[in-house]
C-alpha cells in the first residue's frame, strides 16, 4: 500500500498496489501494522455500504459531533466518486479547508478521513457502490451535516448535483453551526 499525505493535516491518499497477472489482479488494501506504523486508527467497528443509482448524486456532508466523531476510510468499489473532506477542527492550521480525490473502482485509492472532519461526495458514474470503515459505532443523536455549497467552503465540485436527500439539502452553513456551539 501507498500512503500520501494530502495538503490537509491528518488525511491520507490511500493507494493500493495491485500485482497483476493473466487471472487479474490482487491487492492489499488494508493493513493492522501499516497503519498503526503511521499512528493511523486501524480499528474499526463498522463497515457500511452506499450505493448511488444515479450519476451526480451528492451525499454530504456528513460528520458526527464530540464524543462520537469517528475516522472513515473511504472507498469505491464500483464507479467512481469525487470524495471531499473538510477539516472542522478549530485549533487546526487547516480549519475550514477542504480537500478532494477522485475515487474509483479502477484506480483502487481510498481516503483516510480522522475524527473532527465532514465528509461527502458526488458520484461521477451511474451505480457508483461506496465502502466505509468507520471507527465509530453510529450514535443517532450526534449525526450532523454541513452544506455542501457552503460559500465559505467554496468546495469546487466537478458538477452540480443531480440528486440529493432534503435533508442533505437543508443542512445548515458553517458559520451557522460555530455561532451556536
Amino acid at each position: 500500500m501507498l500512503f500520501t499525505r494530502t495538503d490537509l493535516k491528518d488525511v491520507w491518499l490511500l493507494e493500493a498496489s495491485p500485482i497483476r497477472d493473466e487471472r487479474g489482479s490482487f491487492a492489499r488494501t488494508f493493513c493492522v501494522d501499516e497503519m498503526e506504523a503511521r499512528g493511523l486508527e486501524h480499528c474499526f467497528v463498522q463497515h457500511s455500504l452506499s450505493r448511488s443509482a444515479a450519476k451526480h448524486t451528492l451525499r454530504g456532508l456528513h460528520f458526527q459531533r464530540a464524543p462520537h466523531e469517528e475516522v472513515k476510510v473511504v472507498s469505491c468499489l464500483n464507479g467512481a466518486i469525487w470524495d471531499v473532506a473538510v477539516d472542522l477542527r478549530p485549533q487546526s492550521p487547516t480549519y475550514c479547508r477542504w480537500t478532494a480525490a477522485e475515487l474509483s473502482a479502477d484506480n483502487m485509492r481510498q481516503l483516510y478521513i480522522p475524527k473532527g472532519f465532514a465528509h461527502g461526495f458526488l458520484s461521477l458514474t451511474e451505480g457508483a457502490v461506496v465502502g466505509y470503515l468507520i471507527s465509530t459505532r453510529y450514535h443517532p443523536a450526534s449525526a450532523a451535516g454541513i452544506r455542501y455549497d457552503d460559500p465559505a467552503l467554496a468546495i469546487d465540485w466537478p458538477a452540480a448535483p443531480a440528486v440529493m436527500s432534503e435533508k442533505d439539502r437543508n443542512w445548515p452553513l458553517l458559520a451557522d453551526i460555530t455561532r451556536h456551539a
